[in-house]
């Protein structure tokens, strides 16, 4: 599937295609408002970080679910940096 992504390191939107999978998505339940993390995926040496807002995915360079240790708290501090 197409999908547009905020990509960090170019700051621009950009157009990918990316098939989303349990294997390299984790879904979270816990959401308390519209700027909590949906989900992360990998995807590309990279992660993609979905608020459950209507903003685009948003596309960090070098890093992973298992780096973060598939955790929706630091994946919010990660679009802290930005």
């Amino acid at each position: 599937m197409q999908m547009t992504i905020y990509n960090i390191a170019k700051q621009r939107l950009e157009t990918i295609d990316i098939e989303i999978t349990k294997e390299n998505t984790t879904w979270f339940d816990d959401i308390v408002d519209l700027h909590s993390v949906l989900s992360i995926t990998d995807f590309q040496d990279g992660l993609l970080i979905k608020q459950c807002d209507y903003s685009s995915p948003i596309w960090f360079y070098d890093i992973s679910r298992a780096d973060i240790g598939h955790n929706h708290q630091r994946a919010k501090k990660l679009l802290l940096t930005i």
